[in-house]
């Protein structure tokens, strides 16, 4: 059993690739001292299953959301289906993962739509929320700029970032969290590098993004929730700090975001 406790924040457990295995996936992650995930939704069909695991272990957790790149399926009664998901199970911490994505979509306006009235409920209903920004950092600021003008921005954090440090800044400026994948291990990541870096102690999260993005030294496997040590280490590294210190600064980060301990 590792003496350290970690917590990813940020993973997608009910695909099928984790089917067959997710006792054994699920045992794993235990024995690497992983306390506590956050299981993110990607569109509102996998609620049923969301809920479903989270019962069955104990440190799942997840949020209710719809991704970017699932726009087209945002309807007039997405906004209550979500609000009635997030109210009924107490083990939802977040609304998401929501947010822009223009690498793979150009449908813009159709992003904004279903981002825009997310971005509303997790504020009504103080949930942070989990946002997705691909290639789209300027117009998720201008957004969240907006909103916090008129104190109507929800907390939240940039999962998996891959931004720029100025772009970064802005986000943190805005009071956001910045999450690591394993992204942040790939050598020529050097951006990433640079804001692992420097980001403030008390605003860095990590995650796996499983079953995507597998750090080093598992590319090109299927990535766990138990990986997540990884990142932890290669952290430590970049900041010249011990494990231990990066488990408990993110740990105590995803706590003071996600608010488990007032779940229980």
């Amino acid at each position: 059993m590792s003496n350290i406790e970690l917590i990813d924040s940020h993973c997608h457990l009910i695909f099928e690739n984790f089917e067959r295995d997710l006792e054994d996936v699920v045992s794993r992650l235990r024995s690497k001292g992983i306390k506590k995930l956050v299981h993110a939704c990607c569109e509102l069909t996998e609620i049923p299953k969301l809920k479903k695991i989270s019962h069955e272990f104990n440190e799942i957790y997840y949020s209710v959301g719809l991704h970017p790149l699932e726009a087209k399926k945002w309807e007039q009664s997405s906004k209550s289906l979500l609000r009635k998901s997030a109210l009924e199970d107490r083990r939802v911490v977040a609304i998401g993962e929501l947010g822009l994505d223009f690498f793979k979509n150009e449908n813009k306006t159709q992003q904004i739509e279903a981002l825009i009235p997310q971005m509303e409920l997790a504020y009504e209903l103080k949930l942070p929320v989990i946002i997705h920004c691909r290639d789209a950092a300027n117009e998720m600021i201008e957004i969240c700029s907006d909103l916090s003008n008129k104190g109507k921005c929800p907390d939240g954090v940039l999962h998996c970032w891959t931004g720029t440090p100025n772009e970064m800044k802005q986000f943190l400026d805005l009071g956001f969290y910045i999450s690591f994948s394993g992204i942040v291990t790939f050598p020529k990541a050097h951006e990433i590098h640079e804001c692992a870096k420097i980001v403030p102690n008390d605003k860095y999260l990590i995650e796996t993004d499983s079953p995507f993005l597998a750090p080093v030294p598992h590319r090109g496997k299927r990535n766990e929730p138990a990986f997540v040590e990884n990142v932890a280490k290669f952290m430590a590294d970049l900041r010249s700090t011990e494990l231990n210190t990066i488990a408990k600064e993110s740990s105590k980060n995803a706590e003071d975001l996600f608010k488990f301990d007032l779940l229980i």
